[in-house]
């Protein structure tokens, strides 16, 4: 397969472009930033949210790649609480998606994107499954940007063909989740606070959320891009998580066990625009995509910890792009 994967500097499209890589496809990034973590494959330095009128072969007349198979659209502003701070960052969301649907609709090409549980809003059910999405629940703008998203594909979907994929991530956390300076995320925030020494606020003693090791996200994503561009799998709504919940409380208990230190909790309400019960039903992720989650938040934190410890090690000695590639099983570039 040939990949082109938006927001492939992040996270989810920096394992998922490796784990591609790996099994034999070509991938071609897109970002606003460049890749720190590796240069295994190409990436565009292009700003999705600015405004285009030509959208055939690449966005604004861009140097994307021939014989694309599909789209993985993952570029957007994710930071909840930044969103109800800046909220015009929502609506780039919602444009970065309208500029990649029109890349898609003029080339042809099927599309996979990256939802979230925010869509459900905080209706607290003891399970979610994907048919209670309901936009007077919207809790945020960045959750408002994301069912505006999801409704820009489905429409296209009905005017234009278009087949797709939308998957709704839960927490996703381990490699690469470290850029604290730019997205504060509440696993690599706590990991740092606590291996210093420094207190933690908890926003919410009883909330609960469902916490997904990179890995499962990956695998999930895969199995679903494998069938959408073999024809086997399209126009289906997915939850990908690990499918149980955890409080912040035992989050940070959990990490404070990895790092042989006892977290300084303290406990404040839940902030505006934050759900603070999610626990998702993953029966559809299963039944189409043969996807089973194996790494429950008691192995993922330990692996998280031992990540992000070593890569501050070897950062404060310089190295931190040598010990990235090889904790990710690359080969360093340099």
């Amino acid at each position: 397969m040939r990949i082109l994967i938006t927001g492939s500097s992040g996270q989810i499209g920096t394992n998922l472009a490796l784990h591609l890589l790996a099994g034999g496809h070509a991938v071609f990034g897109v970002d606003v930033r460049p890749n720190t973590w590796t240069d295994a494959f190409p990436t565009l330095l292009q700003d999705l949210a600015a405004p285009f009128s030509d959208f055939r072969g690449g966005l604004g007349h861009a140097p994307y790649p021939p014989d694309l198979d599909a789209v993985v659209h993952f570029a957007a502003h994710a930071k909840v609480h930044e969103l109800v701070q800046q909220p015009a960052r929502a609506l780039e969301n919602i444009t970065m998606t309208f500029n990649v649907l029109e890349f898609c609709r003029a080339n042809g090409l099927p599309v996979i994107f990256s939802s979230s549980r925010e869509v459900y809003g905080d209706i607290r059910r003891y399970l979610t499954d994907e048919s209670h999405a309901d936009f007077a629940f919207t809790e945020s703008p960045y959750s408002a940007s994301k069912i505006s998203g999801e409704a820009l594909i489905y429409s296209y979907a009905q005017c234009y063909g278009l087949r797709y994929l939308v998957f709704r991530f839960s927490n996703v956390y381990g490699r690469y989740d470290i850029d604290i300076e730019r997205m504060e995320r509440v696993i690599p925030l706590f990991i740092r606070k606590i291996a210093r020494g420094e207190p933690i606020t908890v926003y919410g003693e009883n909330k609960v959320l469902d916490f997904t090791y990179v890995d499962d996200c990956v695998a999930g994503v895969a199995q679903g891009l494998a069938r959408l561009v073999d024809g086997r799998l399209a126009n289906q709504t997915i939850n990908l998580a690990y499918g149980q919940g955890n409080s912040l409380v035992t989050l940070a208990e959990t990490i404070g066990a990895a790092l042989g230190v006892s977290p300084r909790l303290t406990i404040a309400p839940p902030r505006v625009g934050e759900v603070t019960h999610y626990v998702a039903d993953i029966a559809r992720a299963r039944a189409l995509l043969g996807y089973e989650p194996r790494v429950p938040l008691s192995e993922g934190i330990p692996r998280a910890v031992a990540w992000a410890t070593a890569f501050w090690a070897a950062e404060s000695r310089g190295s931190g792009e040598k010990i990235a590639a090889q904790m990710s099983g690359e080969q360093p570039t340099s």
